[in-house]
Order: C-alpha cells, then sequence, then structure tokens
C-alpha cells in the first residue's frame, strides 16, 4: 500500500468534515430500522439512487414491516416492485422475510454469520446493516468504496484500476475510526457517488487530493473488456426478462408463452421460440414465474410467481 500511516488522521478529518456539509440527505439516512435498511440496501443494488428515492417510501407503505412483507403473496411483492429491474431481489426479499418470521421470531439478527446465512445477504449487505442499523464498528464496502479506496492508498494508473477487493476490506478496516463508523462508511459512499466517480473524476473539487496517491498519474481509459451479455436487436436478454415480467404483470393473469414473445418482441416467429422459453426458463428458476399446461412449451401458460 502506498498510503502513509500518518496520512491516515489527516484524510479521516478531511473526509468527515466534507460530509458534515456535502453529505446526502436520503430517507434512510433518518432511520435506524434493520428492516427499513435492508429494504433501501436491497434496492440500492445495480439501481440509481434517484429510482429509489421514489420507490423506497412505496414499498415501505405496502409492506411495512418485515412480517407484512413475509405475510404476502409473491405476486404481490413482484407487482409492487415494478420499475426496479433486477426483479429477482424482490424475490430474495420475500423468501429472507419468511426466513426471519420462522427462524428469529421476526426480528432481524444483529450477528454477522446470521446474516450471512440469510438468502441473499452477502458480505457488504451484512455490514450495511451491522453498521447503520446496529451501530457495530464495521467497514462497509460497495463499489465506490472500492474505487475512492483504491485511487487514495495505491497509486492507479487509469480510472479504470482497482485494487483487489478483499485488500480493500482489509484497508477499510484499518482506516476505520473510532465511534465514526457510520459517517465515515456514508461519507466513503458520497464521495465515490459525487466526486470521485468511475468515469470523469472531479480531483478539482476532491476534499482529500492532497493526501491521494493517484490523482497524479490517473488517466481516462476506455471501459476495459467485458463479456458481452446475449441481446437481440441490441437489447439485452435482461432487458426482455423485465419485459416479460411487466407484460405479466399487467394481464394479472396466466397467458401463453407465445403470447409474452408477440407483447415483447415485433415481428415474433417461430424462430425466436427458443430463445424466449430460455428465458421463460431463466425466469421460473428464479422464482418469478410459474409455467402450467401441458404440449409444447410455446403454448403453456405463464403467470406471475
Amino acid at each position: 500500500m502506498e498510503f502513509k500511516r500518518a496520512h491516515r488522521t489527516r484524510l479521516i478529518g478531511l473526509v468527515l468534515r466534507w460530509y458534515a456539509h456535502h453529505g446526502r440527505a436520503l430517507p434512510w439516512r433518518e432511520t435506524r430500522n434493520p428492516y427499513c435498511i435492508l429494504i433501501s440496501e436491497t434496492m440500492l443494488q445495480q439501481t440509481q439512487v434517484q429510482r429509489v428515492l421514489v420507490k423506497y417510501p412505496e414499498f415501505l407503505r405496502k409492506f411495512p414491516s418485515i412480517g407484512s412483507l413475509a405475510r404476502a403473496p409473491l405476486r404481490e411483492v413482484i407487482m409492487v416492485w415494478r420499475g426496479m429491474g433486477y426483479n429477482n431481489r424482490a424475490v430474495r426479499l420475500h423468501i429472507l422475510a419468511r426466513t426471519v418470521i420462522e427462524d428469529y421470531a421476526g426480528a432481524l439478527p444483529d450477528d454477522h454469520e446470521a446474516l450471512r446465512a440469510l438468502p441473499g445477504v452477502g458480505r457488504y449487505t451484512a455490514h450495511a446493516l451491522l453498521s447503520f442499523a446496529f451501530g457495530r464498528s464495521v467497514p462497509v464496502v460497495d463499489v465506490n468504496v472500492r474505487r475512492v479506496l483504491s485511487r487514495l492508498l495505491w497509486k492507479m494508473k487509469s480510472v479504470d484500476s482497482l485494487q483487489e477487493e478483499q485488500t480493500v476490506w482489509k484497508a477499510a478496516e484499518w482506516l476505520l475510526p473510532r465511534g465514526r463508523a457510520y459517517d465515515w462508511n456514508q461519507a466513503l459512499m458520497d464521495l465515490g457517488a459525487m466526486i470521485c466517480t468511475a468515469r470523469a473524476p472531479g480531483c478539482g473539487t476532491c476534499p482529500v487530493v492532497s493526501v491521494c496517491s493517484s490523482w497524479r498519474q490517473m488517466r481516462v481509459t476506455g471501459t476495459p473488456g467485458t463479456r458481452k451479455e446475449r441481446s437481440i436487436k441490441s437489447i439485452p436478454n435482461r432487458a426482455y426478462r423485465g419485459m416479460i415480467v411487466d407484460v405479466l404483470r399487467d394481464t394479472r393473469r396466466s397467458i401463453s408463452a407465445g403470447d409474452v414473445g408477440k407483447r415483447i418482441r415485433q415481428g415474433f416467429s417461430k424462430r425466436h421460440e427458443r430463445w424466449l422459453l430460455s428465458l421463460i426458463a431463466g425466469l421460473e428458476r428464479d422464482g418469478l414465474v410459474v409455467t402450467r399446461g401441458a404440449g409444447p412449451l410455446i403454448t403453456r401458460r405463464v403467470r406471475l410467481a
């Protein structure tokens, strides 16, 4: 690690002072309710904050407690999730809620290992709950924090460079200021979202540029090559999965797989059947839809789970 220990105290002070004046006012920062924070953290995965700001209060009005979420039919949860994308998150939340009701009498556990054992809860979500709901002094490393700490503590050669995730977790624990873990974790997230962004970091306005290891040499480069997602007419299969769920939300009843195909793709024909059925099969494996009937798959009925 290129960062000097002598800079640690200065870095912490600069970040916390900046956060005190510029931190984002977000509704999930106004509560320590573990259930509310679980909902916000699940929604914020792969979804922009502005969209979550709209859906978060709507979801909590419909399902104000983990018990109400557990008791609701899965179909209803998927319906309310509309507009968020990545619909399998709604399925995971529903399963998690039922698990907490059955195994923990309706109260989310405040133990790391117990949280990690819950369906869909990884290291990040467990640490976010421990820090933001239960007041524990633990690091929280999301994509923003990983990027910020990679640039601050190591000499990154380009904006695309990131330090290995496990190494960043260790560094985040080393940096954690005593008694200020909540503010510190939220501040790093805001710094990554508002200034130390992925493609165009605002080094000129960054409050910690004076102790940053990367800003002098870091260059903007093209996005590194990644595995291209399968698509039809440049629309990724992920988007078509969302369209299928939206069609079934709108119809509120079962319809044939063939009718689904006609509603999501103009010019749908027999040559597209194999592609469509693979999408439906994936949604069924994820617990989002159910197929019924006999005969060719394309004629079978499909509905929300």
